[in-house]
């Protein structure tokens, strides 16, 4: 299970903050989301990184609708993201909205850090922790937050999905 807590941030004061804990950097990502409607809880969406020449198809279920931090999450590399996404519309999915983002991922034992400057949004930290226990993997989000001098203020609950279409629909 994914388990993953959204910060509102400011981009190179949290870096630094992401850098001094001693996380590694791992890459950085030019992500195009193009996500298809389904009745909430489900995600289902085609990202492209551009950079990398990948793209991916995730299909995701939130296990804790309003809070949207537990995900179980299928997903698979595609060999094309404009055929994948002409075949999910032949099958009769609709497109609901695109979030394109520049993401920065830092690694620090069991944390991911995926530090995102989303187009027309702003900037967001999610910190994910994968794992079977939820309650553990959110105390050392947690602890990891508090470290960066993160707190409950500062949580995001809102998929990018519903923070674009409140902004733009």
């Amino acid at each position: 299970m994914e388990i993953e807590i959204k910060f509102r941030v400011t981009l190179d004061e949290i870096r630094e903050k992401i850098e001094s804990l001693g996380a590694s950097f791992i890459r950085e990502e030019a992500q195009e989301d193009l996500y298809f409607s389904l009745p909430y809880p489900l995600l289902l969406r085609v990202r492209r990184i551009a950079n990398l020449g990948k793209a991916f198809l995730t299909y995701k279920v939130i296990n804790d609708p309003g809070r949207n931090e537990e995900f179980e999450e299928l997903e698979v590399e595609v060999s094309d993201f404009d055929t994948t996404v002409e075949i999910l519309r032949r099958l009769g999915f609709r497109e609901d909205v695109v979030v394109r983002k520049r993401r920065l991922v830092y690694r620090l034992k069991d944390v991911t850090f995926e530090l995102n400057e989303v187009e027309g949004l702003g900037s967001f930290l999610d910190i994910e922790v994968i794992g079977d226990d939820a309650d553990r993997a959110k105390e050392i989000i947690w602890e990891t937050a508090r470290k960066l001098g993160l707190g409950e203020g500062d949580v995001e609950p809102r998929l990018y999905q519903e923070l674009m279409r409140e902004k733009y629909l």
